[in-house]
C-alpha cells in the first residue's frame, strides 16, 4: 500500500530530507513509500495539499510554518505545546497530529559537542519556531540565554543594540543561529553581528546544513571558535519523526 510523506514550508528545494529518506525507504525495502517535497506559498494550501494527496501519512515541517501549522492540528504533543511550534506532523484517520522533534534532537546533538564549562550562556539568533525548541532543549541542559531578534519585543537583544554593545556576544559561551540567514540559496548572508567578537572559547551552532559551511560558519572559524552546522540534528529528528509516523 502506497504511503506519502513530505516536507512542507516556505522554500524546500534546499532540503536533505528528501534524500535521507529515499535512501531510508530503500535500504528497508519500502518500494511504496514516497517522501516528497512540497513548497508552500502560504500555510493556508496545506488543505489543498491535503486533499490532493490522500496517501500522505505524515510531514514535517519547516521555516516559516513550525507555528503557523497549529491552527490546522487536531490535537499537539504536551512537549510541542510547550515549545508552541510544531515540526512533525501525523496524519491518521483524516486527523493532522502535531509534534516537536527539534528540541529533543538539538538536545542531543548539543549534548554530545559542547563540552562541561562554568555557568554557561546561550545567545539565540532568531526567535521563532526553531528558536523555541532551542530555547526548550537549553532549559533542560540547565543552560542560561537570550534571545536576539530584529524587534524589541521579541527577545532581549536586538541586532542594532547589538552593534552598540557587544557584550552579550563576548558575554556568551554558545551561540546559536536559529534564522534562515545563509540558507541555500542565499549563501551570502549571515546574522548582522559583530563576528570581531568571537574568540576560540566561543562555540558557534547554526541549525542550517545547507550549505556545510554557511558564511555565520566561516566568519566563526576563522577566529578559531569551534563550529557545528544542523545536519546531525536533521538526522536525529528525521529518525525521532519516522518513529512518530509507524507508532
Amino acid at each position: 500500500m502506497e504511503k506519502k510523506f513530505g516536507l512542507i514550508g516556505a522554500t524546500v528545494s534546499h532540503s536533505f530530507s528528501k534524500s535521507y529518506f529515499d535512501e531510508k525507504f530503500f535500504r528497508e525495502g519500502l518500494r511504496d513509500y514516497h517522501y516528497d517535497l512540497y513548497s508552500l506559498p502560504n500555510i493556508d494550501e496545506l488543505k489543498n495539499l491535503l486533499e490532493e494527496n490522500p496517501e500522505l501519512a505524515g510531514l514535517n515541517v519547516t521555516i516559516p510554518y513550525k507555528e503557523q501549522v497549529l491552527k490546522f492540528l487536531s490535537n499537539i504533543d504536551s512537549d510541542a505545546q510547550k515549545i508552541g511550534a510544531v515540526n512533525v506532523i501525523k496524519i491518521k484517520d483524516g486527523k493532522l497530529l502535531g509534534y516537536n522533534t527539534d528540541s529533543d534532537a538539538f538536545y542531543e546533538s548539543l549534548e554530545r559537542w559542547f563540552p562541561a564549562v562554568k555557568n554557561p550562556k546561550a545567545l539565540i539568533l532568531g526567535t521563532g519556531g526553531s528558536a523555541k525548541a532551542v530555547q526548550q532543549a537549553l532549559k533542560k541542559l540547565s543552560i542560561q540565554y537570550e534571545l536576539v531578534s530584529r524587534e524589541k519585543s521579541k527577545g532581549q537583544h536586538t541586532y542594532e543594540s547589538l552593534e552598540k554593545d557587544g557584550t552579550p556576544i563576548s558575554e556568551a559561551n554558545l551561540i546559536i543561529n536559529t534564522s534562515p540567514l545563509g540558507m541555500s540559496p542565499n549563501t551570502n548572508t549571515c546574522p548582522p553581528i559583530d563576528y570581531d567578537l568571537l574568540t576560540p572559547e566561543h562555540y558557534v551552532y547554526d541549525l542550517i546544513y545547507n550549505p556545510a559551511r554557511t558564511l555565520f560558519l566561516q566568519k566563526a572559524e576563522m577566529r578559531n571558535s569551534h563550529i557545528k552546522n544542523g545536519l546531525e540534528m536533521l538526522h536525529i529528528q528525521a529518525e525521532k519523526s519516522w518513529a512518530i509516523w509507524n507508532n
